[in-house]
């Protein structure tokens, strides 16, 4: 390699640096340095601040040209900095990214540099184990989650996968367009979280969820931490209560209204209020005004929603319940009309 430099050095001194970051990292790489000092070394190659973040795990480096952390007063790469961004792929998962804080224009082998970095951080990242992505074998997912499983075996899978022993897991039910590792990502950033697509279904094993961080689009039902297998069956049941309205429901949150999801399909059909509901399911505006209704349980709060006035839903209303022979402004019919549009919704899910 020294031979190749001098020669490509006598013909070209930009293919000489750009040989010589090569050999850079290939040495850092030899060496099996650790993710700080891969930092270091690209800040000072660099000559300014280097990055590295991991999603699955949310670690985050930042070292200055100084071999010093950069200072936590400033704004973690912040775009008006940021040189250049490249991603870390691990098994053709994005785990992360690695970038450069100029205050100027980007460097003549920036993008050498920082593909070099991303390279020699994805390497440094699989020899400490798979916890550090999120998508997972699906046969182990599977394996968790099966109630055909001995416990021996979910423990196993379990400890490939990178959860601890006794470490509560729990599962979400996803459908999504959004890429698993990226949803998974998403709602358990610091701690243990795995996906795989299991039939029709998005499954992840988190450790925690924070269901408020979950992407725009994304339809989850999330279970109760604890038996992954009862998690993962209350997950799917929650799932089948989602709507774009409600796009995530916790199976705790529903209480007596998950024994819908109980009721056999023919039965469901058969009845006169949910059959109403499937006859009215062609006219989209009708459908729409009484979701809201049901969910707000105010015809304000409906019109608000709808951004109508609100006698233009009542007289809406007013329609609907005649048409499903429902006294809609009564508590009690409210309540009819609830259970029979959740139903109806819960049919062929």
């Amino acid at each position: 390699m020294e031979a190749l430099v001098v020669r490509l050095s006598q013909l070209d001194a930009e293919a000489e640096g750009a040989i010589r970051v090569v050999m850079f990292y290939d040495t850092l790489m030899r060496r099996r340095v650790d993710l700080p000092a891969l930092a270091r070394a690209s800040a000072s190659l660099a000559e300014c601040v280097a990055g590295i973040r991991l999603f699955g795990t949310g670690r985050l480096i930042r070292i200055g040209p100084d071999g010093r952390e950069a200072p936590a007063a400033e704004a973690l790469a912040p775009e008006a900095l940021v040189s250049t961004t490249v991603p870390i792929t691990l098994d053709d998962e994005a785990i992360g990214a690695v970038w450069l804080e100029r205050s100027g224009p980007p460097g003549p082998f920036d993008d050498l540099l920082l593909d070099r970095l991303a390279l020699a951080v994805s390497a440094a990242v699989e020899r400490h184990g798979p916890a550090f992505t999120t998508m997972a074998d699906p046969a182990l997912v599977e394996l968790v989650i099966s109630p055909g499983s001995d416990e021996a075996a979910r423990a196993r899978a379990l400890r490939l996968m990178g959860f601890s022993a006794g470490l509560p897991v729990r599962v979400v039910a996803v459908r999504s367009e959004i890429p698993l590792d990226q949803v998974g990502g998403s709602i358990c950033a610091a701690r243990p979280v795995k996906a795989a697509q299991v039939a029709d279904v998005g499954v992840i094993l988190a450790a925690t969820v924070a269901a408020d961080r979950l992407p725009a689009g994304v339809r989850a039902g999330i279970g109760i931490a604890g038996n992954p297998v009862l998690s993962w069956q209350q997950a799917r049941t929650a799932l089948r209560f989602t709507s774009p309205r409600e796009p995530v429901v916790h199976y705790a949150g529903l209480g007596a209204l998950a024994l819908l999801a109980e009721i056999p399909q023919d039965v469901s059909r058969d009845n006169a209020d949910v059959a109403a509901i499937a006859r009215m399911a062609g006219s989209p505006d009708d459908l729409e005004t009484l979701d809201a209704y049901c969910t707000t349980g105010s015809l304000r709060r409906a019109a608000d929603l709808l951004h109508l006035h609100h006698s233009s839903v009542a007289r809406r209303l007013e329609h609907i319940g005649t048409t499903l022979g429902i006294g809609l402004t009564e508590p009690a019919g409210l309540v009819r009309a609830r259970l029979a549009l959740t139903a109806w919704r819960l049919l062929d899910d």
